[in-house]
């Protein structure tokens, strides 16, 4: 394990890399340190910059990740296609492509093929999940029965925690509505809101889109702020990323 990122403890198959970076080893400044790697928060372009250089170099990446342009939705760009960038998943079947997602609360979700020729990363927040990013990824990445969903392995990256993420009724219903039997993932509070489980809600999205073989997902953002941003527990603040690409 590096002081910069933690590797996907998953059983991916030879020549797949996955990791998250943390907060740590950057050269941002307050309240961005300090591995801030979003261009979009406010942060000073010269240490986002510098974070990117330190991260690809320190992290031997074959490329330059493809930053995506996250908009809480549902797009799946297809990176060997030239596809816009405009979107919340990415996939490609390119060794030495590197597909990133960046996040500070929402949950990152890292899917793989079991015959390694084909990665995929997806930014899972509420409203992602709502609208179905995981499905959309799952549905892109298995194509016209090219490859069965069985086949998928994913692994869920550090996300805000059910003791720490309070919800409306509202936002329950939207992540409702697709899976109704999904109340077990809501828990009634005090203030007559809920506590939502992310994790638990993305794992039943996989299963039900055939993904049997799932990871990760215990390490809660708010909960750790020596190692993770959280949008929620500071406000303003930097972003980490998770990575998944092809070894060359």
């Amino acid at each position: 394990m590096s002081s910069a990122w933690v590797e996907a403890d998953w059983p991916a198959p030879r020549g797949v890399r996955a990791l998250c970076t943390l907060r740590t080893g950057g050269a941002s400044a307050a309240p961005y340190a300090s591995l801030n790697l979003g261009d979009h928060v406010g942060d000073a372009a010269a240490a986002v910059a510098e974070n990117r250089r330190r991260l690809a170099a320190d992290a031997a990446l074959p490329a330059e990740p493809v930053w995506l342009r996250q908009v809480h939705g549902t797009g799946v760009a297809d990176l060997d296609g030239g596809a816009p960038i405009t979107a919340d998943a990415a996939l490609t079947r390119c060794r030495g492509r590197v597909c990133a997602i960046l996040t500070a609360d929402c949950l990152p979700v890292l899917l793989a093929a079991d015959s390694g020729d084909l990665v995929a990363a997806a930014h899972a927040g509420w409203r992602g999940l709502a609208g179905g990013v995981i499905e959309a990824t799952v549905a892109a990445m298995t194509g016209a029965g090219a490859i069965a969903p069985g086949r998928l392995l994913a692994w869920l990256g550090p996300a805000i925690g059910p003791k720490h993420f309070e919800v409306g009724g509202e936002v329950r219903e939207a992540l409702l509505a697709k899976d109704p039997a999904a109340e077990s993932a809501f828990t009634p509070n005090a203030r007559g809101r809920f506590m939502a489980d992310l994790q638990r809600l993305a794992r039943r999205r996989l299963a039900a889109a055939g993904v049997e073989r799932i990871y990760g997902g215990e390490e809660c953002t708010y909960a750790d702020p020596t190692r993770y941003f959280s949008h929620r527990r500071d406000g303003v603040t930097g972003r980490q990323a998770a990575l998944i690409w092809l070894e060359r």
